[in-house]
């Protein structure tokens, strides 16, 4: 978000991203005489010996990768799961350490040298050798950081040619610069077959780098470029190699940690420029291969995606934005992956497309202010929906206002039953996550939950999305207190604009008096808490039905339900995608495929949300108590 300080939390040395195997705010070396001869002589066995032992560590490390897989890079609890291992840190692990610990240097562009002195070289080359090290140990790069430090080393080699330019002009025969250059660059270009290079990086270069009669006619005194168009194609061909790479390793760590109750989508966030809501949207559809079984056209969907970044991104709230978004879709699915109905054959395909894409559309072109706002200032939306639900009704309304226009149309493909009942599922889940309908949806699904029939999909995927949309006082700290940040400035900025406007300030939005810990603290006891009691007791009777249906279902001939056709992963094992969620992480045995053996599964949900819950509210309640003796310092210094 623009303006937003990015929250560093333990895990943020990870998503910075890349070491350096050099020491950026080493002393610039002067070269003059033979006391410069002999300090560079110094200097360059330093190098070499640091660039042996770096070559040492980044074997350990790619061996170490050959042998498991890495730790998430996006989960809060990474750092705290490898404080854990017995006996002290492996070589290669420790070699790991070492990369990712000096990798961080790479974001320090300060003190460089200059790129026409000659210890620049050793620099450039020790930086190169880090972004590769990286690469190879899969430790992603910040792209900020790639790029700062690639466009120092091509001005580096831009010096060096210029001086290699200067010193061939001297010694060759006196040809016609214009007919030197092309004809260097005739013989090296016919050496690169042209498929080698993708069309957007020859157009970049093309534009950039290909001598045209304006740079051919230069002044002497201008700086040349490279040497020839071809050395910069290779350039670009290696940037974009690289780049690639980066968004294969992205994709690697979101396969890893999407499942996690722990994802923080402030690192992704970070990582992907601010795209997290697409990444994270392209990485479930693709996960369990939605676009393919439903005839979803790609090119639309990214469309879509796009657009609602975009519609996110209009008011440029600070907390209902697509990092919200994103955070919401990837925890109602996790939600319901926890609880193994993603193998249990209770969403059909289309269900569980409609369960994403209502996730990412409920709060889509939000306001950044409440439905009370917009009741009493009078607002259009509110006419239009007469004060009901004003801003959900918008979201969807919006959204698939959006899908009927050809460019973004995710649907086209659907029959007029499937479309049917697709708006159906969106338009309960959006809705049920009006907060005025809070205690009355409690109420009805604790009524549902008293009776012997199973819970509506409908209604139970509905309580599902409201209870991720109110989620974060059941995540890490560090996460649940940014969302609470962002979420308190929001109704801060509401607070002005109501007093602006002449409004009555709304509950917690007045700057100057809202008690921020002891709003979290009735938050957390009062709405969140209850919720997810709620819901956790509806997904156990969801769970045991199923299990139950299974155990009438067994029969030599019968395949038992967890068995048949429900939306598995792309890329998973049939015994990968009916195992429970704490079995796929390879600590436990996988479920047998025996069709007539009953399986025993558990009927009950885990609670990852309920420890972060006590914790949370217990570290607001010491917040309180400061947030309380700070009030009452300040009333008596105002005193007389």
């Amino acid at each position: 978000m623009p303006g937003r300080k990015v929250r560093m939390s333990s895990c943020s040395s990870l998503f910075i991203i890349g070491t350096s195997l050099t020491n950026p705010t080493s002393k610039t070396m002067k070269v003059s005489g033979t006391t410069g001869t002999k300090r560079h002589h110094h200097h360059h066995h330093h190098h070499s010996a640091k660039a042996n032992k770096t070559a040492a560590a980044v074997a350990a490390a790619m061996a170490n990768n050959e042998s498991k897989n890495l730790s998430p890079v996006f989960s809060s609890k990474s750092r705290s799961n490898n404080s854990n291992d017995n006996g002290g840190l492996s070589a290669s692990a420790s070699a790991h350490a070492a990369i990712e610990r000096d990798v961080t240097t790479l974001s320090n562009m300060n003190n460089l040298p200059a790129p026409t002195a000659l210890e620049a070289l050793q620099t450039s080359n020790d930086r190169l050798r880090t972004i590769i090290a990286a690469l190879h140990c899969n430790i992603l790069i910040r792209k900020l950081d790639l790029v700062r430090n690639l466009e120092y080393i091509a001005n580096v080699l831009e010096a060096v040619q210029q001086d290699e330019t200067r010193k061939k002009q001297r010694h060759s025969p006196k040809v016609p610069v214009r007919r030197r250059l092309m004809e260097e660059d005739d013989g090296v270009l016919s050496e690169i077959e042209p498929d080698t290079v993708p069309n957007e990086v020859r157009d970049w270069l093309t534009m950039t780098f290909t001598r045209s009669m304006s740079t051919l006619k230069r002044r002497p005194s201008d700086k040349p470029k490279f040497r020839s168009v071809a050395q910069a194609i290779r350039a670009g061909i290696m940037v974009d190699r690289i780049f690639r790479q980066n968004t294969s390793i992205l994709s690697n760590i979101l396969q890893q940690t999407i499942n996690e109750w722990t994802f923080d989508v402030f690192s992704v966030n970070e990582f992907t420029n601010g795209q997290s809501l697409r990444y994270v949207g392209f990485e479930l559809m693709q996960r369990y291969n939605l676009p393919n079984k439903l005839h979803i056209s790609m090119t639309a969907l990214q469309s879509f995606l796009e657009q609602m970044e975009n519609g996110y991104s209009k008011y440029k709230n600070p907390y209902h934005n697509l990092i919200h978004a994103a955070d919401v879709l990837q925890t109602t699915y996790q939600i319901v992956y926890n609880s193994g109905l993603m193998v249990e054959n209770w969403l059909t395909d289309h269900d569980l497309f409609a369960m994403f894409i209502a996730a990412i559309v409920h709060d889509f072109e939000h306001t950044g202010t409440s439905n009370n706002f917009h009741i009493q200032s009078r607002s259009d939306v509110a006419l239009i929906y007469n004060d009901r639900a004003v801003l959900e009704n918008h979201h969807v309304s919006a959204a698939f206002r959006l899908m009927r226009m050809e460019e973004y149309n995710i649907v086209s493909e659907f029959t007029s039953e499937e479309y049917k009942n697709f708006r159906h599922l969106v338009i309960e889940m959006v809705l049920a996550t009006d907060m005025s309908c809070h205690f009355t949806q409690l109420k009805t699904m604790k009524s549902l939950l008293s009776l012997p029939e199973n819970v509506e999909k409908a209604k139970a995927l509905a309580l599902i999305l409201h209870c991720a949309d109110i989620s974060h006082p059941g995540k890490p700290w560090d996460i649940h207190h940014t969302w609470t940040q962002s979420l308190m400035e929001e109704f801060f900025k509401q607070g002005e604009k109501e007093k602006d406007l002449g409004l009555p300030c709304s509950p917690l939005c007045d700057r100057e008096n809202t008690l921020i810990a002891e709003s979290q603290i009735g938050f957390i006891q009062y709405i969140v808490e209850p919720s997810f009691v709620v819901m956790g007791d509806m997904l156990d009777k969801v769970l045991k039905s199923l299990v139950v249906s299974d155990s009438e279902l067994l029969s030599p001939s019968i395949p038992s339900r967890s068995l048949v056709s429900s939306p598995v992963p792309s890329g998973e094992s049939s015994a990968e995608s009916n195992a429970h969620p704490e079995e796929q992480n390879g600590h436990e045995k996988k479920l047998p495929l025996s069709m007539t053996t009953p399986i025993s599964r558990p009927t009950t949900v885990r609670r990852p949300w309920a420890d972060y819950l006590k914790s949370n509210r217990d570290r607001w309640v010491k917040e309180a108590e400061e947030e309380r003796r700070r009030k009452e310092l300040k009333v008596i210094e105002e005193e007389p």
